[in-house]
Parts: C-alpha cells; structure tokens; sequence
C-alpha cells in the first residue's frame, strides 16, 4: 500500500495528557475458551506460526 503509508515516519507522536495502561490481577489466567474453527489448511498455517513465533 504506498499510497497509504508514507516511505519515513514523521517523528514519535506527541505526550498526551492520558497515560493509557492496563492493570493486571495478580495470579489472574487467560479465559479458557475452545477455538474458532478452521479449515485443516488454516489450522496448519497457524501451527506453523505458532510454532515460529515460539522459537524466538
């Protein structure tokens, strides 16, 4: 998309007034919660991603 994005940033954005951040529960866990399905192709692809991003 080149006519979307510019070739250089202009710059880091500006301070803002509101510092923005998550507060997280001590010993809290990710709901368990089955998966979308996906079609057997789309379930390797995200293995194969999955995997990659493990062995980082």
């Amino acid at each position: 998309f080149p006519d979307v994005f510019p070739d250089e940033l202009p710059g880091i954005p500006p301070v803002r007034e509101v510092e923005f951040n998550i507060e997280l529960t001590p010993w809290a866990e990710p709901i368990s919660k089955a998966p979308y399905r996906m079609a057997l192709v789309e379930l390797k692809d995200l293995k194969d991603q999955l995997q990659e991003l493990l062995e980082r």
